[in-house]
């Protein structure tokens, strides 16, 4: 692994080290935070979109999917770029990318070209984001990273639910009469200050070994994950055909052909671009399949959760952006208690614990929406907010080093690619599935006086679905480890070796306790 040091003479390196790679750090969290929030903020200003470019339901789950679909399919090319031609290289064209996709959308003139800036967009952001993860794997020891990692879930969090509420202000304040545009050119002043402060701070870093780009793997890892998608969000639309039945089954010979083939790129020049050794860490698997049920949660949650409380109870932009207030802070909170005090003591039961909590809030939510119908309130829909929160901050601060604890360095882009790339697509399914858990709730015509009630027991609907998933996320979670290994040095060759105190004799393998 390369690094750029930036010490001038008469300079300590280390202190100046440090310092850089703490700035470095700030850097991609915010860029990370930008990307979140980008997801999030476009469904409180989903009425203005569609009043303002005469957009269908269809059009505005592209909005959100299509940004998912792209996202999902770039990320693990994305994070091999990064390995290969420098992480802080590809971060930076990544989030220059972004910024200019942002612009785009922002002046989009209709819902065709919002569709496809947004693509665009999530193009970008699978560039930008699997270098995250990496620069921070890379410029941080073993030690630090727990620490490190809470950080970045507490951001994780945090950007997840803050969207809303600065989509609503901006939405509500129609700066300069532009109504939603400013939710995306927002990102203009960030991205730009993130280019120039990156080009400055962070320190270049490769695989520690000569790679080359897994072409065919890029094509085969797309086109299955395209079968896989584009049905699943496009389906409902065009009536569930045929051809979407046998594209989302054709997917699975894909991705088959594409482990094939990449058992045969590893034994042919050791550049695969998924390295599939990753799976034989029983964390890092358990953590994959965890991300990718959990990514269902987010995915179907978020959405119908803006679009009960904005068009079935006819609530202001603001106003729905404000109830959420409590669960970003219960997020947060909870974020900051796992990874500091809870883990540490009581390893995967705390993340157990947090699907349990959240699947409990979204009961007291349905029970809630059930009851008090259209006339609920705000402040009645605090106590699930803030139960839901605070299980979802005790799973997306740990899960990350969960993850990523025993994953070798050479290996950062490659495995961080893959946790964001098994999230998104888990988003991107469980947005496809709100055609399912909350549209396929109601009649295909609604009378304008049944709105309220038909988009309530479609929010039931699909938060019974939430409930489902969230048990699956707590019985997958039996296969993550119990407790994170200790960790004992860096192997010589730049790996990080892990191991418990008595089985360090043992050859200072990984070892989980």
């Amino acid at each position: 692994m390369t690094t750029d040091s930036g010490a001038g003479p008469g300079v300590d390196a280390g202190a100046v080290s440090d310092r850089r790679r703490w700035i470095a750090l700030a850097i991609v969290m915010t860029a990370s935070f930008m990307d979140l929030v980008d997801v999030t903020i476009v469904n409180i200003a989903i009425p203005s979109i569609q009043e303002d470019t005469g957009a269908s339901f269809s059009a505005i789950q592209w909005v959100t999917g299509g940004y998912a679909l792209a996202f999902a399919i770039g990320l693990i090319t994305g994070g091999r770029l990064g390995d290969i031609y420098g992480r802080k290289r590809l971060f930076l064209i990544g989030i220059g990318g972004f910024t200019i996709a942002s612009a785009l959308c922002g002046l989009a003139t209709g819902a065709e070209m919002l569709v496809a800036t947004r693509i665009l967009q999530g193009a970008t952001a699978a560039l930008m984001v699997p270098q995250v993860l990496s620069i921070i794997h890379a410029s941080f020891p073993a030690e630090e990273r727990g620490k490190v990692f809470g950080l970045f879930g507490a951001v994780v969090g945090l950007g997840a639910v803050s969207g809303p509420l600065i989509g609503a202000l901006l939405t509500e304040w129609d700066l300069f009469g532009l109504a939603w545009r400013p939710i995306f050119l927002i990102n203009l002043p960030v991205g730009i200050a993130g280019l120039l402060l990156g080009r400055a701070f962070i320190g270049e870093s490769r695989a520690d070994k000569a790679l080359k780009l897994d072409l065919v793997g890029v094509l085969l890892a797309s086109v299955g994950l395209l079968m896989l998608l584009y049905p699943l969000t496009h389906g409902r639309e065009a009536g569930w055909p045929l051809w979407g039945h046998l594209s989302m089954v054709g997917s699975l010979p894909v991705f088959a052909l594409f482990v094939a083939y990449e058992k045969v790129k590893t034994r042919r020049d050791g550049s695969p671009l998924v390295e599939l050794s990753l799976f034989r860490v029983k964390s890092f698997a358990a953590g994959i399949g965890v991300q990718l049920t959990f990514g269902l949660v987010t995915g179907i949650f978020f959405l119908v959760w803006t679009l009960y409380m904005q068009i079935g109870l006819g609530w202001s932009p603001l106003k729905a952006g404000t109830t959420g207030i409590p669960f970003s802070i219960a997020v947060s909170v909870a974020a900051g208690l796992s990874v500091q005090q809870l883990v540490p003591r009581f390893g995967r039961k705390v993340l157990q614990a947090g699907a349990l909590v959240m699947a409990a809030g979204a009961l007291t939510y349905i029970w809630e929406a059930d009851r008090y119908g259209t006339a609920i309130a705000p402040w009645q829909m605090a106590l699930p907010l803030v139960v839901m929160g605070a299980g979802m901050g005790l799973i997306v601060a740990p899960i990350t080093d969960a993850v990523l604890a025993e994953v070798p360095r050479e290996h950062a882009g490659s495995a961080s690619g893959l946790i964001n790339t098994v999230n998104q697509l888990g988003t991107a399914l469980g947005l496809g599935l709100v055609s399912v858990a909350f549209f396929g709730a109601m009649d295909d015509v609604v009378a304008p006086e049944a709105v309220g009630t038909a988009f309530g027991g479609a929010f039931i609907n699909a938060m019974w679905w939430v409930v489902g998933v969230l048990v699956a996320v707590f019985l997958l979670m039996f296969a993550l480890p119990r407790r994170k290994a200790a960790v004992v040095a860096d192997g010589a060759d730049g790996r990080d070796v892990a191991g418990s105190a008595d089985v360090v004799a043992e050859e200072q393998k990984p070892v989980l306790v």
